[in-house]
Protein backbone atom coordinates (compact mmCIF):
# COMPACT_ATOMS: atom_id res chain seq x y z
CA UNK A 1 0.00 0.00 0.00
CA UNK A 2 1.26 3.50 -0.95
CA UNK A 3 -0.23 6.87 1.02
CA UNK A 4 0.10 9.81 -1.58
CA UNK A 5 -0.05 13.34 0.32
CA UNK A 6 0.42 16.36 -2.48
CA UNK A 7 1.14 20.02 -0.91
CA UNK A 8 2.57 23.25 -2.49
CA UNK A 9 -1.02 24.33 -4.43
CA UNK A 10 -1.77 27.82 -4.35
CA UNK A 11 -3.32 31.09 -5.90
CA UNK A 12 -0.55 32.92 -8.45
CA UNK A 13 -0.67 35.28 -10.92
CA UNK A 14 -0.40 34.52 -14.78
CA UNK A 15 3.18 33.90 -15.53
CA UNK A 16 4.32 33.00 -11.98
CA UNK A 17 5.52 30.09 -10.67
CA UNK A 18 4.58 27.00 -7.90
CA UNK A 19 6.26 24.12 -6.98
CA UNK A 20 3.66 20.94 -6.27
CA UNK A 21 5.27 18.20 -3.93
CA UNK A 22 3.69 14.62 -3.26
CA UNK A 23 4.97 12.77 -0.27
CA UNK A 24 4.98 8.89 -0.54
CA UNK A 25 4.67 6.57 2.50
CA UNK A 26 4.04 2.90 2.95
CA UNK A 27 6.79 1.20 0.39
CA UNK A 28 9.88 3.04 -0.89
CA UNK A 29 8.88 5.26 -4.06
CA UNK A 30 12.15 4.13 -6.00
CA UNK A 31 10.86 1.38 -8.21
CA UNK A 32 7.45 3.31 -8.62
CA UNK A 33 6.59 5.22 -11.32
CA UNK A 34 4.90 8.58 -10.54
CA UNK A 35 2.83 11.18 -12.19
CA UNK A 36 0.63 14.51 -12.16
CA UNK A 37 -2.36 14.40 -13.62
CA UNK A 38 -4.73 17.12 -13.17
CA UNK A 39 -8.46 17.60 -13.14
CA UNK A 40 -10.31 21.24 -13.93
CA UNK A 41 -14.18 22.25 -13.02
CA UNK A 42 -16.27 20.31 -15.71
CA UNK A 43 -13.55 18.45 -17.29
CA UNK A 44 -12.29 14.75 -17.15
CA UNK A 45 -9.03 14.23 -14.89
CA UNK A 46 -5.99 14.62 -17.68
CA UNK A 47 -2.58 13.26 -17.60
CA UNK A 48 0.19 16.27 -17.43
CA UNK A 49 3.44 14.55 -16.53
CA UNK A 50 5.21 11.17 -15.67
CA UNK A 51 8.73 10.61 -13.85
CA UNK A 52 10.00 6.34 -13.90
CA UNK A 53 10.80 4.85 -10.59
CA UNK A 54 14.56 6.06 -11.10
CA UNK A 55 14.02 9.24 -12.51
CA UNK A 56 15.98 8.65 -16.12
CA UNK A 57 12.48 8.75 -17.71
CA UNK A 58 10.42 11.69 -18.05
CA UNK A 59 7.16 12.40 -19.98
CA UNK A 60 5.25 15.35 -20.46
CA UNK A 61 1.83 16.53 -21.96
CA UNK A 62 1.73 18.84 -24.80
CA UNK A 63 0.26 21.64 -23.00
CA UNK A 64 3.13 21.60 -20.46
CA UNK A 65 5.78 21.12 -21.91
CA UNK A 66 8.74 23.49 -21.80
CA UNK A 67 6.95 25.30 -18.94
CA UNK A 68 7.02 22.40 -16.14
CA UNK A 69 9.56 20.04 -14.73
CA UNK A 70 8.66 16.74 -12.81
CA UNK A 71 11.47 15.27 -10.11
CA UNK A 72 11.74 12.55 -7.57
CA UNK A 73 13.76 12.99 -4.76
CA UNK A 74 13.69 8.89 -3.56
CA UNK A 75 15.60 9.11 -0.46
CA UNK A 76 12.55 11.85 1.18
CA UNK A 77 9.98 9.72 -1.16
CA UNK A 78 9.22 12.88 -2.63
CA UNK A 79 7.72 13.88 -6.42
CA UNK A 80 7.98 17.43 -6.85
CA UNK A 81 6.25 19.35 -9.85
CA UNK A 82 7.96 22.31 -10.61
CA UNK A 83 5.47 25.26 -12.76
CA UNK A 84 6.39 27.87 -14.79
CA UNK A 85 4.87 30.43 -16.76
CA UNK A 86 1.43 29.33 -15.28
CA UNK A 87 -1.26 30.38 -17.19
CA UNK A 88 -5.40 30.37 -16.25
CA UNK A 89 -6.05 27.33 -17.94
CA UNK A 90 -3.74 25.33 -15.97
CA UNK A 91 -6.12 26.13 -12.86
CA UNK A 92 -7.44 22.64 -11.98
CA UNK A 93 -6.71 20.21 -8.64
CA UNK A 94 -3.41 18.80 -9.14
CA UNK A 95 -3.26 14.60 -7.97
CA UNK A 96 -0.67 12.75 -7.42
CA UNK A 97 -0.42 8.78 -8.74
CA UNK A 98 1.82 6.16 -8.96
CA UNK A 99 1.92 2.68 -9.80
CA UNK A 100 4.56 -0.65 -10.21
CA UNK A 101 5.57 -0.60 -13.83
CA UNK A 102 6.60 2.10 -16.91
CA UNK A 103 5.21 5.32 -17.32
CA UNK A 104 1.92 5.81 -18.79
CA UNK A 105 -0.18 8.79 -19.38
CA UNK A 106 -3.66 6.76 -18.71
CA UNK A 107 -5.38 7.04 -15.61
CA UNK A 108 -6.19 3.42 -15.39
CA UNK A 109 -2.51 2.70 -15.10
CA UNK A 110 -2.22 3.94 -12.20
CA UNK A 111 -3.15 2.41 -8.87
CA UNK A 112 -2.14 5.01 -6.01
CA UNK A 113 -3.78 8.44 -6.29
CA UNK A 114 -3.41 11.06 -3.56
CA UNK A 115 -6.38 14.03 -2.85
CA UNK A 116 -4.84 16.71 -4.73
CA UNK A 117 -3.81 20.29 -4.30
CA UNK A 118 -5.67 23.45 -5.55
CA UNK A 119 -4.20 25.58 -8.36
CA UNK A 120 -5.49 28.34 -9.10
CA UNK A 121 -3.76 30.91 -12.04
CA UNK A 122 -5.40 34.23 -11.80
CA UNK A 123 -5.71 36.81 -15.22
Amino acid sequence: QVRLVESGGGLVQAGGSLRLSCAGSGRTLTIYTMAWFRQAPGKEREFVAAISGSGGITDYADSVKGRFTISKDNAENTMYLQMNSLKPEDTAVYVCASRAGATGRRRSDYLYWGQGTQVTVSS
